[in-house]
């Protein structure tokens, strides 16, 4: 059982990114749900489906490649982490990248991506940055 299900979820979506793979499995929660359907939303990866186990239950996540098979994500890291909080205030919240990329943050609004932030004129923890 891990502690952190974000930074899990992240590291198995860059492992099967640098392996190639057409779908990665991570185990089911609420965050992980939230950050995954900004991905879906910002053109990251494809879809993602829920499988039921009869427990937690699996997300699988359908990852995304460019029509010569290169990596739409190049850049997937987890900012904010169980033993160093980052918050940010709505008046701190940059673009990254000038706006080519993308960063996730959870917010009382829900799990948002930092442009949604802005235009909510809401902050909250930052919690992955993309590109």
């Amino acid at each position: 059982m891990t502690k952190d299900t974000v930074a899990d979820m992240l590291t198995r979506i860059r492992n099967g990114l640098a392996r190639g793979r057409r779908h990665v499995d991570v185990p089911a929660s609420g965050v992980c749900r939230g950050v995954l359907a900004v991905l879906r939303a910002e053109g990251y990866i494809r879809s993602f489906d829920e499988i039921q186990d009869g427990r937690q239950g699996i997300i699988r996540i359908f990852l995304k490649y460019g029509p010569d098979g290169e990596r739409i994500i190049t850049h997937l890291k987890r900012e904010s982490r169980p033993s160093l909080r980052l918050y940010k205030k709505v008046g701190d919240i940059q673009p990254v990248l000038g706006g080519l990329g993308v960063a996730v943050y959870s917010t009382p609004q829900g799990i948002v991506s930092d442009r949604q932030c802005r235009r909510l004129k809401v902050g909250g923890e930052l919690l992955c940055t993309v590109w």
